[in-house]
């Protein structure tokens, strides 16, 4: 039975799934076995889905997804970092290789998750410049190391099967040592089946030895006669026996029967010695091949946990997790304050890396001048740095064999004190650890069961809340697109003829429109319809401190063009007088408005200080989206003393739908 993809596989699948992934948003990452993730998607008209990587395995768009673990270990939680939000810009095969890249971008930031699906596979992430950030598995081989920080270093470059010519194929055959089927099936990454089912359709015996091989041109005739339906059309199948799966392909082999009868449906071929069942595309064989057998691995993994459930009892399988984690929290606390150590220990030393750096940049060396400066250079110093953080400013150093940061900003004090004060909060991890684990051991002995959450009751969104929104200090309600559709759908749905229209004097403006009720609107609410309109458009990811915005009726807006023209998805004609707010300052702001209702709301800074209460500004910044969220939500619970409304109102997710797009921070 087939146990892994070959690199014919992955050139099949490669090609097919290129166009369905381009521009498709990475939602959320999971982690179901030592070797295996699973990445959440959403494809452009298509809508949700799931990637199964399986490393030295398999890689392939499944519809029946496995049950996520509750407490996902590093690896998943390191992509989910650097990862969710992203988008795939492109999907390719190295070298007709068993290695599949994937390239992400999330903002600025352009990383690559890089799978292996040869023997020992793994799954790497890389940044822009090919340096390992984590591997799935650190592993160190003889000539290259896979763990983070190191570069990565792709195999080298072999013949590849299609666009192979005779006078390569004679070079490659006279200076091997072995028949020409191992040859072919070593050297050009094809593996055994292929280079077999080559050796058939030129009429050539497999046993040969290489060096005797004369005439070349019947493999190569053979080569493009076999791997032709890469770039024509694909059948995909699998190949059972006795009901049982034996292989999966992309397209005929002649080696298993006369060649196929060309079917134009998806259908059953069956001969004397198997079935083939046949599928609309390559990645529903392969998920149908798959994802049956891991499905069968899955329930009885499932009646392995739920037998050690039964056997243990619930208390002192929770009671293993505490303890688990407590040990846990014990051993991060030791590191970080290891490394707090380590800094005032090697005191000199990273004194003089930090003013080295300060000094380079402070004569106007970039970056890429200094690494290349450090690369070279002899000092032991140079050595220590391991890489370069740019962007944050961050210099990963080697000392006593433990890896490290420092942060260019700080002296070296401050660099040790950033350690210290998060072995600290540890501490009160640990502590509430503790108390966890004894309350636990108090239920095991009494054997109560335990108290029930209340139920929280959840009111019914309403329809705005799709939409950027808030009501200004006069009580009217302001609503935003997000992006082009509900630009659109906002306009299209809900715009009407009391309403009043605002737009930046920019592209990339949210529509934003005053739901009037027929009332008059105050200059007020005007003004704060003007501050939510630069603040949350494309003005505010380039760095400026104000903005234009102007306000229409909403029949001045229309989605004809003038002849010759073209109005885009979420753009519109504006047309007659544009009454301007000129140079309107960006600011924004986040509050909890304490009513009836308790709930998060943000927009323009006067208003929300009016309404909220624990009122927290932002302005542009370094911080992307997902980064200033989880920030804000931490000032916010260490800060708040009702921790449940921050649970319940105030999660990272929530925060980040309420900030400008772009990067912010937090305003001093």
């Amino acid at each position: 039975m087939k146990q892994e993809m070959s690199s014919v596989d992955v050139a099949a699948l490669v090609r097919e799934l290129h166009p369905r992934l381009l521009d498709s948003k990475i939602t959320k990452i999971y982690q179901h076995s030592p070797d295996e993730i699973r990445i959440g998607l959403h494809i452009f008209k298509e809508g949700r889905t799931n990637l199964i990587i399986e490393a030295g395995k398999r890689f392939h768009l499944t519809k029946n997804p496995e049950t996520a673990q509750k407490l996902p270990p590093a690896f998943p939680m390191l992509l989910r970092k650097h990862l969710t939000g992203g988008r795939i810009t492109d999907i390719v095969q190295y070298d007709f290789d068993r290695i599949i890249i994937l390239h992400i971008q999330r903002g600025e930031d352009k990383t690559m998750l890089l799978v292996e699906l040869f023997s020992r596979g793994n799954i790497v992430l890389l940044d822009s410049e090919k340096r390992i950030i984590l591997p799935l598995k650190s592993i160190s081989f003889r000539d290259r190391k896979v763990r983070g920080g190191e570069q990565y270093e792709l195999p080298a470059a072999q013949l590849s099967p299609i666009t192979t010519t005779a006078e390569e194929l004679k070079e490659m055959f006279a200076h091997s040592d072995s028949d020409i089927v191992r040859t072919m099936a070593t050297k050009m990454n094809m593996g055994g089946q292929y280079a077999e089912e080559v050796c058939l359709r030129a009429g050539i015996e497999k046993s040969t030895p290489a060096r005797d091989l004369i005439d070349p041109v019947p493999i190569r005739n053979a080569l493009a006669e076999v791997f032709k339906p890469l770039s024509t059309e694909l059948k995909p199948h699998i190949i059972t026996k006795n009901g049982i799966k034996m292989d999966v392909l992309p397209f005929p082999l002649s080696q298993f029967e006369t060649p196929f009868k060309r079917l134009d449906i998806i259908g059953v071929s069956k001969n004397e010695n198997n079935e083939k069942i046949f599928f609309a595309t390559f990645n529903e064989a392969l998920d149908e091949y798959f994802s049956s057998e891991a499905k069968k691995k899955n329930e009885a993994v499932k009646e392995a946990e739920t037998k050690k459930d039964e056997k243990t009892g619930l208390y002192e399988y929770r009671l293993q997790k505490q303890v688990l984690a407590l040990s846990k929290f014990r051993d991060e606390e030791q590191k970080l304050v290891h490394k707090g150590e380590l800094i005032y220990a090697h005191y000199q030393t990273c004194d003089g890396i930090l003013k080295a750096i300060n000094n380079a940049r402070d004569k106007g060396y970039s970056w890429d001048d200094i690494k290349n400066i450090l690369k070279s250079s002899e000092m032991p110093e140079a050595k220590l740095i391991k890489s370069i953080n740019p962007g944050k400013g961050l210099i990963n150093v080697l000392l006593d064999n433990t890896e490290l940061e420092l942060d260019i900003r700080l002296p070296v004090t401050q660099n040790s004190q950033v350690y210290y004060d998060r072995s600290k909060k540890l501490s009160g991890k640990i502590k509430g650890a503790v108390i966890a684990i004894e309350e636990t051991k108090k239920l095991t002995e009494k054997k109560e069961a335990p108290p029930q959450k209340k139920k929280i009751l959840k009111s019914k969104p309403k329809w705005y809340e799709q939409f950027r929104w808030f009501i200004s200090s006069d009580g009217f309600l302001v609503i935003g697109g997000r992006d082009a559709q509900s630009n659109e759908d906002l306009v299209k749905k809900y715009l009407q003829k009391q309403d009043i229209f605002f737009h930046a004097h920019v592209s990339g403006s949210p529509a934003v429109m005053i739901k009037t009720e027929g009332k008059v609107v105050p200059e007020s609410t005007l003004l704060e319809a003007a501050e939510f309109t630069v603040s949350y458009s494309s003005i505010w990811k380039s760095g400026q401190a104000s903005g234009d915005a102007y306000w229409v009726l909403p029949n001045q807006v229309s989605k004809t063009p003038e002849t010759g023209e073209y109005v885009g998805k979420g753009a519109f004609v504006i047309r007659g007088k544009r009454n301007y707010f000129k140079d309107v300052i960006l600011g924004a702001a986040l509050g909890f408005e304490l009513g009836e209702e308790k709930r998060l709301i943000g927009g323009p800074v006067g208003m929300v200080r009016k309404k909220a209460k624990f009122v927290i500004e932002v302005e542009p910044g370094e911080f992307n989206q997902n980064d200033l969220s989880k920030k804000i939500h931490r000032i916010m619970n260490d800060k708040f003393e009702d921790k449940k409304l921050i649970k319940n109102v105030a999660s990272p997710d929530k925060i980040a739908m309420l900030l400008p797009p772009g990067g912010s921070r937090v305003k001093e």
